[in-house]
């Protein structure tokens, strides 16, 4: 029997490959067209509008056949680099398995065993939720830190960022993000480190949790030290929780497992993780908790569905969670980013009585913050009011744009209207990068203080498109 025809009167069927050759250079026609029209607009406008074809480890390709090195990791997704050999063996060996995933009456042993690993690097918490991504981690800890206390509200951190569904937007510390979504959850912000208003607020024994980033993704900010530990202890003593949302700080990113252990004695009752977890490959959060949460949620058969996710402990999600685990522990990745990540702080720090601009470099690990600042010389002065004057952030942005366009470096802006850039970088690089970004990072900051050239070019370029928003 003649396979019948397709729309375009070719066989039916699916071939990647084929669909990918004919019309693989519609990336940015097709996003404008029928997804965020935002996105190809910013991207042209930054002149970040370049097609990438290919990657492996820290780098990529993009269609001329340029090479460009990675320091965002898809904002720190790709924390083993992309397509890591350990990860795409065992994707393809499950798959080739033929399981019968997701029968949704049965145990399957991945998901078991994952939750097994994981918990090895957590040994004061007992059972793990798996779901999809970092924002529905931090949903589910959400859920069970009210469910467990009967309490209503969580505080959290002035410019945390939790993700972006309701409940995670709830304790979403940046305004732009919550505009035009209330109402939320009954929630409240309190100082990062300030134990007196966490005190203030516990004392009005409605409070279920705090959700803390150990270190804040917008602005690179880490708790001061002793602050988890001590809030740990308050929220115990009014019966509340305390958790940690490791989705970018997890998995080795700052130089330990999970950058709580950094303070002895944090030991969170929640944790949050996502991102690396994937192996840049297949979605998957997972929620740690302690018994006795997980047993106020899950109290009866009759609520053994009470919280749960339809792709949730899928088995190549499980799968490429234990060969991320694995990777880690046999390439002693978290080592390897406390190592290098020392070595391009100290580089970068040594930077900043040299440049007036340059005002600090902070962070932990491979999660670096690069903060500028008003110079003290009346012409440098005069260009970053300018900018300022315009709109916060734009001389971050500066930096960014000439690092990719003339040196193929690919970084980030930590936040709207910072003057921060971080760098959070696949944890298997080496020396080689080092000396690549800080080279290039080097030749950015000579000519932005020089005054002239294509840096000041692209600055006014910038300048002139925030006034047009205004």
């Amino acid at each position: 029997m003649a396979t019948p025809p397709g729309p375009a009167g070719a066989p039916a069927g699916f071939d990647l490959r084929a669909l990918l050759a004919a019309r693989g250079t519609e990336g940015y026609a097709l996003h404008s067209r029928h997804l965020n029209p935002q996105l190809p607009r910013m991207l042209r406008t930054l002149g970040f509008d370049r097609v990438y074809e290919r990657a492996e480890g820290a780098y990529f390709w993009d269609d001329e056949g340029r090479e460009y090195l990675d320091m965002l990791a898809g904002f720190g997704v790709m924390g083993l680099g992309r397509h890591h050999p350990v990860v795409r063996r065992a994707l393809h060996d499950v798959l080739d398995a033929g399981l019968a995933d997701l029968t949704r009456f049965d145990c399957q042993p991945l998901p078991g065993l994952l939750a097994e690993r994981l918990l090895a690097h957590s040994p004061h918490l007992d059972r793990v939720f798996f779901g999809n991504s970092g924002t529905e981690a931090v949903e589910t800890a959400l859920k069970f830190a009210r469910c467990a206390t009967g309490r209503p509200r969580v505080l959290y951190c002035d410019h945390a960022f939790h993700g972006l569904t309701c409940g995670s937007l709830s304790v979403n510390g940046e305004r732009g993000f919550r505009d035009g979504f209330a109402p939320l959850l009954p929630d409240t912000a309190v100082p990062l480190g300030d134990l007196a208003a966490l005190e203030r607020e516990l004392a009005r024994g409605d409070v279920a949790a705090l959700v803390v980033e150990p270190i804040q993704g917008k602005g690179v900010h880490a708790a001061p030290p002793g602050y988890l530990r001590a809030a740990r202890e308050l929220l115990h003593r009014h019966r509340a929780v305390l958790i940690a949302d490791e989705v970018q700080t997890g998995l080795g990113r700052t130089g330990d497992f999970w950058a709580h252990d950094h303070e002895p004695g944090a030991e969170p009752d929640l944790i949050c993780v996502a991102k690396a977890l994937s192996g840049g490959y297949v979605p998957v959060g997972a929620t740690l908790g302690k018994e006795w949460i997980f047993r106020k949620v899950y109290s009866s058969m009759d609520r053994v569905l009470v919280h749960s996710a339809s792709f949730g402990s899928n088995a190549q999600a499980m799968a490429a969670g234990l060969a991320v685990l694995c990777v880690i522990e046999d390439e002693d990745l978290a080592g390897r980013a406390r190592a290098t990540g020392g070595l391009l702080r100290e580089r970068l720090a040594a930077l900043v009585e040299r440049y007036e601009f340059l005002h600090e470099v902070r962070g932990r690990g491979l999660m670096i913050g690069i903060e500028f600042g008003r110079p003290r010389s009346l012409g440098l002065r005069t260009r970053w009011n300018m900018l300022q004057a315009a709109r916060p952030g734009l001389f971050a942005q500066l930096v960014v744009g000439p690092l990719l366009h003339r040196h193929r470096i690919l970084t980030q802006v930590s936040g709207d209207r910072l003057e921060v850039i971080k760098l959070i970088p696949p944890l298997t690089i080496g020396e080689p990068e080092v000396d690549r970004f800080v080279t290039a990072f080097t030749a950015v900051m000579d000519e932005a203080h020089a005054g002239s050239g294509l840096i000041w070019d692209f600055g006014r370029t910038l300048v002139g498109q925030a006034l047009a928003r205004h």
